[in-house]
């Protein structure tokens, strides 16, 4: 009888030890939420031998469209970037709760387009000097920001934005943030490539938005000065 009931006692304290070790390492709903540092979840076959970066310019529609129509950029993916909700949808982040703004995640060929140029690229399709969203877009989710994914990516940022502010080019100082890149959750399907397939929307939201406006009116007119010097 003893050694039944040992087997009896050995039995249980083997599945005790087994429900123990396999319980999650979490201890309460708010660790649960956080993610690893550096998740990126997106549904293209995307090459991975391609050049990554990822801008945050408010609506991801039109930062989108103007990345995607750039030589040597072979996907611009929209997005949200920056928080720590895993793998966000678009009411989520809609709410200001979850810690991402929506941005765009570009995979290029470095022998077409450089890192500078994408930058020089996407900073002239926004208003650097707006702390508190893009355009007609607003809330933290919209707000602008660089997120490097090397030393020298956060470098040609910073000199970027150190110039651009030295330049004198704004009356006030440029306040788009440099920060390291940490995830990036593809947008729903109806989002991606936007432009193409809703062009009349699109076309209808960039121009009303005052984002178009903003670059004849700032950025083209910086343009022409530079090109006169």
């Amino acid at each position: 009888m003893k050694k039944y009931i040992f087997g009896a006692f050995l039995v249980i304290s083997l599945l005790i030890g087994l429900t123990i070790n396999n319980k999650p390492m979490v201890s309460d709903s708010t660790s649960a939420a956080k993610v690893p540092e550096q998740m990126v979840i997106i549904r293209e076959d995307v090459n991975e031998s391609l050049e990554t970066a990822t801008f945050a310019g408010g609506c991801f529609w039109c930062t989108e469209a103007i990345l995607q129509e750039t030589p040597g950029v072979i996907h611009a993916i929209s997005g949200y970037a920056g928080g720590e909700e895993f793998n966000p949808t678009y009411e989520d982040v809609y709410t200001e709760s979850t810690g991402h703004r929506e941005a765009v995640r570009v995979y290029y060929d470095s022998t077409v387009v450089s890192y500078p140029q994408l930058l020089d690229i996407y900073w002239r399709s926004t208003d650097p000097v707006d702390a508190g969203g893009q355009f007609v877009d607003r809330g933290f989710s919209y707000t602008t920001a660089v997120f490097y994914e090397n030393d020298s990516q956060k470098a040609a940022a910073e000199e970027y934005k150190v110039n651009l502010d030295k330049s004198g080019k704004f009356k006030t100082a440029i306040v788009t943030q440099i920060l390291p890149f940490s995830t990036f959750y593809e947008a729903e399907e109806y989002h991606q490539d936007f432009y193409i397939k809703s062009t009349d929307r699109y076309k209808e939201y960039a121009n009303n938005s005052g984002r178009n406006e903003f670059r004849q009116r700032i950025w083209e007119n910086i343009m022409k000065e530079e090109a006169t010097r």
